[in-house]
């Protein structure tokens, strides 16, 4: 992802530490680059450009309290905006997250659904949203909210590296039955997004879905794990009824799969991009299968 499209601003970012940040330094050479430090509590002074990173992730672990995700996701956010208004930088740009509007999704989620997260964590980044919309946009500033849904790329770990070990010890997939699409967002294609928001200033401020053109299916997924490995996938057609049959005894005996986690495993939650695409009328650089691909080769190389 060695880009480095050169930008003729200075840049006050935070999160420059994190998988995002860490690859968008990558992709940019700025002329100057500011970093945010919250120990210290600075501010964008006369840096042109402000990117908001830093944020706390959705915790699969549930180990987190809701006060940190408020703490970091809302009321930071409040901060660094505020500082974005009282000083002469012109651009505002803030990673929020789908999860902000809603944790299932029916059809495909467009920037007009009316947000109804339920965790913390989408609370959290609504609530940072909301306040952002508040404000009134002084003349000359852009602001741009940006939701994407599941960033991948080299070096990030997440859900995918746990599904990538899975196929890795060789054990079968045994919901091949269920079809069910996600969209994902290559890490390449968000720092393109953020790129043509700096360069073409006829772009509307507001809130934009960011997401690869394709949704694919786990299966999807589990056949382009084994491609990476060279190997062939193994993917079980067990009948629905069969697996649901098992979930419930899940939920009666707590075994590993009961019908909460099914349902997690096997749902589809589609993202539209239309918006973002119409607003830059540029095709995104990275197919969802090429970049999906690339970040399974980096799981390869670890």
């Amino acid at each position: 992802m060695e880009n480095n499209t050169r930008v003729y601003q200075t840049l006050y970012l935070t999160g420059s530490t994190g998988f995002i940040g860490t690859s968008l330094l990558r992709y940019f050479k700025f002329d100057e680059i500011y970093i945010h430090s919250r120990e210290e509590e600075n501010k964008p002074q006369s840096e042109k450009i402000v990117i908001h990173l830093s944020g706390k992730a959705h915790d699969l672990k549930n180990t987190s309290t809701p006060d940190e995700y408020y703490q970091v996701n809302t009321e930071l956010t409040k901060k660094v905006f505020d500082a974005f208004l009282a000083s002469e930088a012109q651009l505002f740009i803030t990673l929020s997250s789908v999860k902000a509007v809603a944790d299932e999704v029916e059809g495909a989620l467009t920037e007009e659904h009316i947000p109804n997260p339920i965790s913390h964590y989408g609370k959290s980044k609504l609530l940072a949203e909301q306040y952002i919309l508040s404000k009134e946009i002084p003349k000359g500033k852009r602001v741009y909210i940006l939701r994407p849904c599941m960033i991948h790329g080299p070096g990030n770990k997440g859900n995918l590296n746990l599904l990538y070990k899975l196929v890795s010890k060789n054990f079968p997939w045994p919901l091949g039955a269920y079809d069910n699409k996600r969209s994902f967002c290559n890490i390449d294609n968000l720092c393109f997004v953020i790129k043509e928001l700096i360069q073409n200033e006829q772009i509307q401020s507001g809130i934009y879905n960011i997401a690869d053109d394709e949704s694919l299916s786990t299966n999807d997924l589990i056949d382009l794990i084994s491609k990476s490995q060279s190997k062939k996938s193994h993917i079980w057609n067990i009948p629905k009824y069969l697996i649901k049959s098992l979930a419930i005894l899940g939920d009666i005996f707590q075994l590993p799969l009961n019908t909460e986690r099914l349902k997690k495993l096997t749902e589809s939650y589609i993202v539209s991009n239309n918006k973002i695409k119409n607003a830059i009328n540029k095709p995104l650089p990275v197919s969802a299968k090429d970049g999906l691909m690339k970040t399974f080769n980096s799981f390869n190389n670890a």
